[in-house]
C-alpha cells in the first residue's frame, strides 16, 4: 500500500554558487503534524522561480523512497534526508513507471491529480552536490512528478495514499518523460499524450511541437519540443566567398551590399527574416564578424544586406571606406528564428531605424506570393533623410490587396509633408498602437532598438495580444536566461582580465568578441559567462536545450554527451568544447 512518508516544505533562500547568488527553494525540510495543502502549494512552502516551478499544475512535487535507495547505491551515498530531492512528498510506492498522467490520489483530506514529470533544473545539482544530477534523473528514468490539487485539505506523514481514478491514456511518468527528452518521438505516442486532458499546458505545447516536426519532416532535426520550433539545417557549414556586386546608399548613413556567390552555384531559398554572418577583413585591423539581416527579395542569385553606420562602428566604417565593388567577403548560410509564421491570419510588421531590414524581407515574401492576408506596415524614423527603402516599401504595399500603413517621423524636416512622407509626428510607441485598431489575433514582428521593442511588446500585451504571437529580433546578443541568478551589472562582453587562453579561437558573432579557449574551462557556456556574453541556460547538463545556439563555423566535442542531439547547425553550449576555431551565434 502506498504511503506518505514525509511532508517537506521550504521557502526560497539565497545560496552562493560559482561566485554567484542563486535564489532557490530546492532545500525542503520535514515537518511534524498536519499541513494544509492549498491550490498552489503547502502551507510554509514556496517557489523561487515560478516560470520553471510552481503554479496550479506544479503545486506539489513527489519523489519516491525507492529512488532514494537507487541513488544511494548509484552515487555511493548514505547521507540523504527527507526532502533531499526538493520534493514536498516523500512516498513509499508510486513508482514513475507505474503512475500515469491523470491518475488521482486521496492523501489525508486532500485529493490530487498527476500532471507532469519533474522539470529539469541545475539547482537539483547544487542541492545534491552532483552537477550532472538533472541529466541523471532523466537518463535513468527517475524524474519524480508533480500533482495538481483537486480538493484542498490537510495531509501528514503516515497518511495512506489511495488511488481514486486512473488517468486517460494510460501513459506513465517514465514514458511521458522519455517521450520529450530522449531521442525518438513516435507519432502515435505523441498523439496519445496530446489526448490526455490532465497533462499540463507546457508539456502539451512541447508535444504539439514534436508532432508538427514529425509530421512535416522537411529535413528538420533537433528537438522542437524543447526549443519550441524546428528549422531546416543551414544550407552550408562555415563561410562561403561572395563578390560585392553593388554598393548603394539607401539613406543617410545606411548602405546596402548586393552579394553574389563566387562559385556561381544558385542560392537555396531561405526563410524571410533570417540573417547571415559576414566575415570582414580590414587592412589594418583584426578580422570582424557581424550579423546582418537579409533585406531583399529572393531570386536565387544575390543576397542583399543593409548596414547602418554607427559612431565607432568598425564594420560599417570598413564597408564605407574600404570595401569596394568586386571585392570578396565571406558569408555564412542564412539562419535565425525571426521568420514568417505560415498561416492566413493578419501580419503586423513593426520596425524603427535599421530594424526595417528583416521585416522588409518578410514584406517581400508576402508580395512575391501575392498574399491576401491582412498586412500592417508600421515604421518609425527621424525624418525622410533617415528613412531607407521608402519607395521600395510603397511599391510593395501597392502590390498587395489588403494592407494598412502608418509611418511616424520624430523630427521631420521642413520638406517632409504629413500625409505624403509620413502619417504622424512623434515616435512609433504604445500610444500609437492604441489608436490604430490593430488585429490582436494577428502575428506581430518587431525589430529596432531594444527600448523600442520593449515598449511595443508591453504595449501589445496591454492590448491583449498573446505573447506567443509577438516575435522580436535583436541585432546584438539576445537577453540572457539564467533562472534564479541574481542580475549582473550588464557590462558589455569582453575578454576577462588576465585571460591566458592558448587554444582554439572562439568567436561570438553577435557580441563581436573573439577569445582563445582555455582548457581549464569545462564548456562553451562557461566561456561565454567568463566573457560576460549573454547566454540562455537552465539544466546545464545537456537535457533542456535552453542553451541551444547556432554554430556558424567549426565543430565541437561533447563531454558529457547530451540526452538528445541539437539540431543540425546548432550546438548545446552547456556540455560542448571546441574541436578547433569556431564561430558561435552569440
Amino acid at each position: 500500500m502506498a504511503c506518505l512518508l514525509s511532508v517537506n516544505v521550504g521557502l526560497p533562500r539565497d545560496v552562493e554558487w560559482q561566485n554567484r547568488i542563486v535564489k532557490t527553494a530546492i532545500w525542503k525540510s520535514p515537518v511534524d503534524g498536519p499541513r494544509m495543502v492549498r491550490r498552489l502549494n503547502i502551507d510554509g512552502d514556496g517557489q523561487a522561480d515560478r516560470i520553471g516551478h510552481g503554479g496550479e499544475h506544479r503545486a506539489v512535487f513527489v519523489y519516491q523512497i525507492d529512488s532514494y535507495r537507487y541513488w544511494e547505491r548509484h552515487l555511493g551515498r548514505s547521507d540523504f534526508v527527507y526532502g533531499q530531492f526538493g520534493e514536498n512528498f516523500t512516498v513509499e510506492g508510486l513508482a514513475d513507471d507505474e503512475v500515469c498522467i491523470g491518475d488521482r490520489y486521496l492523501i489525508g483530506g486532500a485529493l490530487f491529480e498527476v500532471t507532469q514529470p519533474r522539470v529539469t533544473c541545475y539547482r537539483l545539482g547544487i542541492r545534491m552536490k552532483v552537477p550532472e544530477m538533472a541529466a541523471l534523473v532523466v537518463s535513468h528514468g527517475r524524474p519524480g512528478f508533480y500533482l495538481r490539487v483537486i480538493e484542498e485539505g490537510e495531509v501528514q506523514a503516515g497518511d495512506e495514499i489511495v488511488k481514486t481514478a486512473s488517468g486517460d491514456g494510460g501513459m506513465t511518468i517514465s514514458e511521458i518523460n522519455a517521450l520529450l527528452y530522449k531521442p525518438g518521438h513516435p507519432v502515435d505516442r505523441l498523439e496519445r499524450a496530446l489526448h490526455i486532458p490532465a497533462l499540463s499546458a507546457g508539456w502539451h505545447r512541447s508535444f504539439e511541437a514534436l508532432l508538427r516536426q514529425s509530421k512535416e519532416g522537411g529535413g528538420e532535426t533537433g528537438n522542437a519540443g524543447l526549443t519550441g520550433s524546428a528549422k531546416p539545417a543551414p544550407a552550408w557549414r562555415g563561410f562561403r566567398p561572395f563578390r560585392v556586386m553593388r554598393k548603394l546608399e539607401e539613406s543617410d548613413g545606411v548602405t546596402s551590399l548586393r552579394l553574389a556567390p563566387l562559385d556561381g552555384i544558385p542560392l537555396d531559398r531561405y526563410l524571410p527574416g533570417q540573417f547571415i554572418v559576414l566575415q570582414l577583413e580590414p587592412s589594418a585591423a583584426p578580422l570582424i564578424l557581424r550579423s546582418y539581416s537579409l533585406s531583399g527579395h529572393q531570386d536565387g542569385k544575390l543576397f542583399r544586406v543593409t548596414i547602418k553606420r554607427e559612431p565607432g562602428g568598425a564594420a560599417a566604417r570598413y564597408v564605407r571606406e574600404e570595401l569596394k565593388v568586386d571585392d570578396v567577403v565571406q558569408a555564412s548560410a542564412p539562419r535565425g528564428e525571426f521568420t514568417l509564421v505560415p498561416g492566413d491570419g493578419p501580419v503586423v510588421l513593426l520596425s524603427a531605424g535599421i530594424g526595417i531590414t528583416p521585416v522588409l524581407s518578410i514584406l517581400h515574401a508576402l508580395a512575391a506570393e501575392k498574399s491576401s492576408r491582412e498586412i500592417w506596415w508600421l515604421y518609425g524614423a527621424r525624418s525622410s533623410l533617415e528613412h531607407p527603402f521608402a519607395s521600395e516599401v510603397s511599391e510593395l504595399l501597392r502590390s498587395l490587396p489588403n494592407v494598412r500603413s502608418h509611418v511616424c517621423y520624430s523630427s521631420p524636416t521642413q520638406g517632409d509633408q504629413q500625409g505624403v512622407n509620413y502619417d504622424s509626428k512623434g515616435r512609433l510607441d504604445r500610444a500609437v498602437l492604441r489608436e490604430l485598431g490593430l488585429p490582436i489575433e494577428g502575428d506581430f514582428y518587431i525589430c529596432g532598438p531594444s527600448s523600442f521593442m520593449r515598449d511595443l511588446t508591453d504595449g501589445l500585451e496591454d492590448l491583449g495580444v498573446a505573447r506567443r504571437r509577438i516575435h522580436t529580433e535583436m541585432f546584438g546578443s539576445s537577453s540572457a536566461i539564467n533562472p534564479g541568478i541574481a542580475p549582473s551589472p550588464g557590462r558589455p562582453p569582453r575578454v576577462p582580465e588576465g585571460w591566458r587562453g592558448t587554444g582554439a579561437l572562439v568567436s561570438f558573432a553577435r557580441s563581436g568578441l573573439a577569445v582563445r579557449w582555455n582548457p581549464e574551462i569545462h564548456n562553451l557556456l562557461e566561456l561565454a559567462e567568463k566573457c560576460e556574453v549573454p547566454a540562455r541556460w537552465s539544466c546545464r547538463t545537456g537535457v533542456c536545450h535552453t542553451c541551444e545556439t547556432g554554430i556558424i563555423s567549426g565543430s565541437v566535442t561533447y563531454q558529457p554527451n547530451p540526452i538528445d542531439d541539437a539540431a543540425d547547425g546548432n550546438v548545446l553550449l552547456c556540455c560542448s568544447q571546441p574541436r578547433g576555431d569556431i564561430v558561435i551565434d552569440l
